[in-house]
């Protein structure tokens, strides 16, 4: 086609015009692509360091009873008899079998710090003999062979300082002494990613880690030569009491796999997936912008193929090739930067402590054919609505000079863009104060933004005025006078920055949100004056020994010292938490709120019961409720006491003695403490800390320092977000620069004149950088404005979705932050537009037609 070969050889000529577009399709295509390749990379990494490391284990005998209580990645099984591994051994088709004792263990490295943090697993457990069971391989050393010596995984050894021979302490999480006699790797691997390991003698771990002698975890079974899994399974069946099973250590593997990597993975993948989908959001308003604008430069020359016979499906095509074109080319390029992106990540996160297994990068069809087409579909449909624009050109506008841009006054605009921010401020009231749904919030938000988009150019008309009132100097209002020119320009040019700093904004103002949230918590529920425990963010560490509260409550500085310790039962067929402690202490350290019934005396048949879980499950002081636990046993409590606030203290209370018989472990999750009257912060602090000590030394913290670390992870997020949210940031750089550099390019006779009537070259810079300040600082405060309100709507819809009470908080510092990082985005995207603009040539740019 004639039209289509045009416009190929107009973007050949023109090529500069679409680099920006270029540059935001390459890095948003290489960002999804780097996701899915490394997504696709650490799943197959996984399953082969699980494979090889379970490939002699044929069957695992197991607890049949599992509870999962809410928000947990595994349930919870009860131990089994060791002594059922001598029998299963004399099964026929049995090679061998093993019990297995395993248990929550933290290293203490080298420095006093637990090896580990608080994040990943910490694992230790009884050092199996046969090579074929064990998952883990002597590298160095020797296997334990006395009490007090134990063998540790070469990555858990390198990151704590760890040597042969070192003397170290385990918390089990009372605090043993032991000595490292042997290194081994997992699989081939010197870990787990983060998991430590540690291996003790069987004695040991029966005394450390089992709930009463004689117990283990599971067992394990090797077959002897030609005997198949399912064939070892069904033999074992007969030989095994009621609630215990047996599966196939396939079975076994591919569920620890969807454990550890499948969940987190999955979350990990889709994290960056929605940050890939917001900076390639940002790139459909950049790469819409660049098109609208080159069609509208090109509109004499549209106009002219029009009075020659083009019709307007050519001219559409013209455009739509042009698009096409970048959109392959970028997209092919972002496959390579995304696959480099993978190879990167890859290396780096060994680097940052996140040593995940090796091996080579796994590039899929999907994984590639997936960035592609998205690449293409965005570029294409972003381009779209310009290319029919410029269908539209009517023959005479080849006698026209210039076009009038009317698109702020608009009435079909203004009136679309009220009515959708009308529905969606109805719809956001209704799912966060009428009937609270998350579902209804979300849709008013997405049309919130949709009606930010449509107002967009009505806004800034009105925006840029205001905002630029402050600016004093010829330059500076040319510079205003200039942003006012196209206020669909202004505000597509925006609303790509709009976007990501709405996004940063929205998780600024939640994250701030639950920091206040947890502060409250504490505030309102905390009566103690110290709390002694272990980081609440993180699913590593081994917990509190349970005599750590005893000896803290001695003290002749304290009043009251209660561990808070958890359990698993199912009520009414659900898994629910439980908190075990001393209840009536417990209210002297926690503030409960309203309590019917009463706590003293609960017993071992005695249950109280937050009221909200009352409410759900209609029980009352006096009223009995059936618990079922891993042990396959059910026991009916009474409810003797009903309290109102559960936020520290959990949904269930339960004496240690109503426990006992039904525990896996004992470990606290935090000792709570008041002084007695009279007693300094600095005098019953140091105390405590004496005697913690003595208990691995876990740390004891203040009201404000406990409050502080139980929201020590929402940090670590936010950083994480904004480190993805760059990409966005970076792709609206990319497009303001891109504007300017085009609207430079189509005013290079006017900016001539301004320099021969006596403008300088540094005023004519200054004027195309003000100009940059202002159509970002427009896109900054909507930004703030937009995420600050969906910031709210998403507090207020999970305050109304939980059981909790969310308090909204806006962080004024965080988001000035975040408006001064949006000015700063304009000031270095006008540099290169600004840089070129002062080069023009005088007398050439005045004779540019």
């Amino acid at each position: 086609m004639t039209v289509v070969r045009l416009g190929l050889a107009s973007l050949r000529t023109h090529r500069r015009r679409f680099l920006g577009t270029f540059t935001a399709v390459l890095l948003g295509v290489a960002f999804l692509a780097g996701t899915l390749v490394m997504g696709d990379t650490l799943r197959a990494n996984f399953d082969t360091l699980f494979g090889n490391a379970n490939s002699g284990t044929d069957a695992v005998v197991r607890s049949a009873i599992v509870v999962t209580a809410a928000g947990e990645a595994q349930g919870t099984r009860s131990p089994v008899d060791a002594a059922l591994a001598e029998r299963i051994a004399r099964v026929p088709g049995v090679a061998a079998a093993v019990p297995r004792i395993e248990g929550a263990g933290q290293l203490v490295g080298a420095d006093g710090e637990p090896v580990g943090g608080q994040g990943p697993p910490t694992l230790a457990g009884n050092w199996i003999q046969d090579p074929g069971l064990n998952p883990y391989a002597l590298a160095e050393g020797r296997a334990p062979q006395k009490s007090g010596e134990v063998v540790v995984n070469c990555g858990a050894a390198e990151a704590g300082g760890l040597t042969l021979g070192a003397t170290t302490v385990l918390r089990t999480p009372d605090p043993v002494r032991v000595t490292v006699v042997g290194l081994a790797t997992f699989g081939g691997a010197d870990g787990m990613g983060q998991v430590t390991y540690t291996g003790m003698t069987r004695a040991d771990a029966e005394k450390y880690l089992a709930p009463n002698p004689g117990r283990a975890t599971d067992v394990l079974v090797r077959a002897v030569s030609g005997t198949s899994q399912d064939a070892l399974v069904q033999a074992l069946a007969p030989v095994l009491p009621d609630g215990v099973e047996a599966v196939t250590g396939q079975q076994a593997t591919e569920e620890s796999n969807e454990m550890i990597s499948g969940r987190f993975l999955d979350l990990f993948t889709t994290l960056l997936l929605v940050f890939s989908g917001v900076a390639l959001l940002v790139s459909v308003f950049s790469i819409h912008n660049t098109f609208a604008i080159v069609v509208a430069q090109r509109t004499r020359e549209n106009a002219l193929l029009r009075a020659l016979g083009a019709g307007r499906r050519q001219v559409v095509s013209m455009t739509l090739a042009e698009a096409v074109v970048v959109a392959v080319l970028a997209s092919a390029a972002g496959l390579l930067g995304g696959v480099g992106i993978a190879a990167g990540l890859q290396a780096l996160f060994p680097a940052v402590g996140f040593p995940f297994p090796e091996g080579a990068l796994v590039i899929g069809t999907p994984s590639l054919a997936l960035p592609f087409a998205v690449g293409l579909v965005v570029c294409v449909g972003s381009a779209l609505l310009p290319a029919v624009r410029a269908g539209r050109t009517a023959p005479l506008a080849a006698l026209r000079e210039t076009a009038v841009d009317d698109s702020a006054a608009s009435r079909d605009r203004t009136a679309a863009g009220a009515g959708l921010l009308a529905l969606a401020v109805g719809l956001v009231l209704t799912g966060v104060l009428a009937t609270p749904s998350l579902w209804l919030a979300g849709s008013g938000a997405v049309l919130a933004l949709a009606a930010f988009v449509v107002l967009g150019p009505v806004a800034s008309s009105y925006a840029i005025r205001i905002l630029g009132r402050p600016l004093r100097g010829t330059n500076r209002r040319l510079a205003r006078r200039n942003a006012l020119r196209s206020p669909r320009r202004t505000a597509a040019t925006a609303t790509a920055l709009m976007t990501g700093v709405a996004v940063v904004s929205l998780f600024t103002v939640f994250g701030a949100s639950l920091k206040a949230t947890m502060d409250d918590t504490v505030s309102r529920s905390f009566a103690g004056d110290v709390a002694v425990g272990t980081a609440s963010f993180g699913a590593g560490g081994s917990g509190l020994s349970p005599r750590l509260a005893p000896a803290v409550a001695g003290l002749p500085e304290v009043d009251t010292a209660v561990g808070l310790g958890r359990g698993v039962a199912e009520v009414d067929g659900r898994g629910r938490a439980l908190t075990v402690t001393d209840p009536a202490a417990l209210a002297r350290v926690l503030d409960l709120g309203t309590v019917r019934g009463s706590l003293d005396g609960l017993g071992t048949d005695g249950l109280a019961v937050a009221d909200d879980e009352a409410a759900r499950h209609g029980l009352a002081p006096g009223r009995t409720a059936e618990l079922a636990f891993t042990d396959g046993t059910r026991h009916t409590f009474t409810v003797r006491a009903v309290y109102e606030r559960s936020e520290l203290a959990g949904d269930y209370l339960l004496t240690r003695q109503a426990w006992a018989p039904h525990r896996a472990r004992d470990a606290d999750r935090l000792v709570a403490v008041s002084f007695r009257d009279g007693v300094s912060a600095g005098a019953g602090k140091a105390a405590v800390e004496e005697v913690a000590r003595r208990y691995g030394g876990p740390e004891v913290q203040t009201r404000d320092e406990y409050a502080e670390s139980s929201a020590a992870g929402i940090d670590m997020m936010l950083t994480l977000v904004y480190a993805l949210l760059a990409l966005a940031v970076l792709i609206a750089l990319l497009g303001i620069a891109n504007t300017l550099t085009l609207a430079v390019h189509e005013r290079i006779r006017e900016l001539g004149l301004l320099r021969a009537v006596g403008q300088t070259r540094s005023q004519l810079a200054a004027m195309v950088r003000w100009e940059s300040v202002l159509v970002a600082a427009f896109g900054t405060a909507g930004g703030l404005l937009l995420g600050g309100f969906l910031g709210w709507v998403l507090v207020r819809a999970s305050d109304g979705a939980s059981d909790g009470a969310f308090t909204f908080a806006l962080p004024p510092a965080r988001l000035a932050a975040v408006a001064l990082v949006g000015l700063a985005v304009g000031a270095v995207a006008a540099w290169r537009p600004a840089r070129r603009a002062a080069r023009l040539d005088v007398l050439r740019a005045i004779a540019t037609e």
